[in-house]
């Protein structure tokens, strides 16, 4: 099996060393990611000014390692067209610091990366962990691993990728997995001066509205220490095959809580 791994986090950010190690166990990896952080970016390119790509010291044994000066569609885009020598079977994205949940997917780079993945024809994993700081990665690690090996032999259905948010925590801590939907719950931006004695420098605060979460949305699951898996698509006129779905996920939970 042949996986691209990207991420928004930056090529040496830890959630992506702790994948490209558990993956490269049974895949042959290649990893282009960017150069830096590039969270919220979403899932924007670059068209402005030139892209500079750099293979630097593996990330685990055998595996090419790209840094990418630009964001994480740009390091999709730019391995599938020059820096990848055979054919691929996936692009997974992450493991994200922090939860990529509800309208929040709209600017994620991990699941704007993700996408470049399906647009280019290829099965395709956005995968975060709920935790900005101190993240456990090692169950989305397993968690990928087996829905890889799983999608490789059954195959997802057209005009699909996945969505994985999975609870910060040891397997025997999670308390299940499900096939969810995207919550609608939307913040408000705000705009604080940074500096009082500098005129026209401001930062966007991005701030939660408080309300409950709907019941099977992926916010709901991820409140409850549940592993959530939402189905995204292009075609709005589409809804995604949950049978198919179900049939992929089938187990999955117990698999995970044996590692």
């Amino acid at each position: 099996m042949k996986i691209l791994v990207t991420n928004d986090d930056g090529v040496f950010a830890p959630g992506l060393k702790t994948l490209v190690k558990t993956l490269g166990k049974f895949a042959r990896v290649t990893v282009a990611a960017p150069d830096r952080e590039q969270s919220a970016i979403g899932t924007a390119v670059t068209l402005r000014h030139p892209v500079r790509v750099q293979q630097i010291d593996s990330l685990a044994p055998g595996v090419e390692t790209y840094s990418v000066d630009g964001t994480p569609g740009d390091s999709v885009i730019l391995a599938l067209a020059y820096l990848l020598n055979d054919d691929i079977d996936m692009v997974i994205s992450g493991i994200n610091q922090g939860a990529n949940v509800a309208d929040d997917v709209l600017i994620s780079g991990t699941v704007g990366a993700a996408l470049q993945g399906y647009l280019h024809g290829f099965p395709a994993i956005a995968i975060s962990v709920s935790a900005w700081e101190n993240a456990y990665f090692n169950v989305a690690a397993e968690l990928t691993a087996i829905l890889a090996k799983r999608i490789k032999a059954n195959s997802l259905p057209s005009g699909i990728f996945l969505n994985v948010n999975v609870p910060s925590r040891p397997a025997p801590q999670i308390k299940g997995l499900a096939i969810t939907r995207l919550a609608h719950i939307s913040h408000t931006n705000t705009l604080k001066e940074e500096n009082e004695d500098r005129e026209g420098y401001y930062r966007l605060v991005r701030q939660k509205i408080d309300k409950p979460a709907k019941r099977n949305t992926d916010v709901w699951a991820i409140e409850r220490d549940i592993i959530s898996i939402t189905p995204l698509h292009i075609n709005l006129a589409n809804k995604p095959p949950r049978l198919v779905l179900e049939k992929l996920c089938h187990g999955l939970f117990s698999e995970i809580a044996r590692h």
